[in-house]
């Protein structure tokens, strides 16, 4: 008698359910054959090789490259005929990786880092405008009467720059100054981008002098409102120096031309204010000439830019080393391979 009851009860509620059920699982049929029919319709065929390319990047999306992302580089390499050599963080892995998908030739240029234009912006060696306890981003300082640090061309220290890096390559020392790791800085230029002064910027990483200043003040002024006591001053003794004619002086600071520049460091050597910052000071190393290889065909001679070397036609030559700067050109020009560096 039980059993008959629930039963007899049951009924009402299955008749009021059933018509519900069959509606949303009727819609639900229709729908799925609607989104069926239209993948079929809308599908857009995506190339494995854009896939692929993907899997080859290192997925930073950065942005270096000029395109949104990682995905989008890959499209546009794939699809737009992008050249496959823009991926700084992924350097000449990425590039070989994707010429073999692309199957053409691997084209790899100089790999860039980033220095930081300015040698101020630590905790003692800034010459503070005023104490500034806002916002603690650069962009947001600025604006406060040109931040806070004296000199209007100088690093504010509240490490935008930092806070942008990807791959932590940028760091605090002692006093607060921000060092640049150039083992794991790859060249992204997000601190290009996240600096409102542009203090960072991207240089080839074989050319290890850069002018560590930004000031386009003049001389006495740049004395002092920098901090750090290591203005350019615009004096131009650098550029007179330069055996290759590399640096510019405009607007009170002196410029490197990178296309130039034969990384002798001779302009750091020469600075009254030490301005230049050369990173391979103390450890380059010097042009040997090996006797046995020499042709004496007067090349070297011809286009060391120091005359650091002298013989006569068809004898061996002789490499001066205390005039040698290691700029490598004889060893670049030499057509018997006899220079080395020691």
């Amino acid at each position: 008698m039980m059993i008959i009851l629930l039963n007899t009860a049951s009924a009402p509620l299955m008749s009021t359910l059933l018509p519900p059920i069959l509606i949303v699982g009727g819609m639900g049929l229709i729908f799925g054959l609607v989104l069926a029919i239209a993948s079929k319709i809308f599908f857009v065929k995506v190339d494995p090789r854009v896939t692929e390319i993907l899997e080859a990047l290192p997925g930073a999306n950065c942005g270096a490259c000029g395109e949104a992302g990682c995905a989008g580089y890959a499209d546009a390499i794939v699809n737009k005929g992008e050249l496959i050599n823009k991926c700084a963080p992924g350097g000449s892995n990425a590039v070989f990786a994707i010429a073999k998908i692309m199957g053409v030739e691997a084209s790899t240029t100089i790999r860039k880092v980033s220095v930081i234009h300015c040698s101020s912006g630590g905790y003692t060696n800034t010459n503070w405008r005023y104490s500034y306890e806002g916002v603690s981003s650069c962009k947001a300082a600025v604006n406060i009467a040109g931040g806070p640090n004296r000199c209007d061309y100088g690093c504010m220290g509240l490490n935008d720059c930092m806070n942008a890096c990807m791959f932590d390559a940028i760091s605090l020392d002692e006093n607060g100054i921000r060092v640049i790791n150039y083992d794991r800085c790859t060249g992204c230029g997000a601190c290009v981008v996240a600096c409102p002064r542009q203090l960072p910027q991207l240089v080839p990483i074989d050319h290890c002098v850069y002018i560590k200043c930004s000031s386009k003040d003049k001389g006495n002024v740049a004395k002092q409102l920098c901090g750090n006591n290591a203005p350019c001053i615009g004096c131009g003794i650098c550029s007179r120096n330069c055996p290759v004619n590399a640096i510019t002086v405009k607007d009170n600071l002196a410029r490197i031309d990178y296309d130039v520049c034969i990384n002798c460091g001779i302009c750091a050597t020469k600075c009254p204010t030490h301005a230049i910052q050369d990173l391979l000071a103390g450890k380059r190393k010097k042009a040997e000439i090996e006797p046995e290889k020499c042709i004496g065909c007067t090349i070297c001679a011809k286009n060391c830019p120091v005359s650091a070397i002298s013989g006569e036609l068809k004898q061996v030559h002789v490499i001066n080393k205390e005039a040698c700067v290691g700029c490598e050109i004889c060893v670049q020009k030499c057509p018997k391979k006899a220079i080395k560096m020691v």
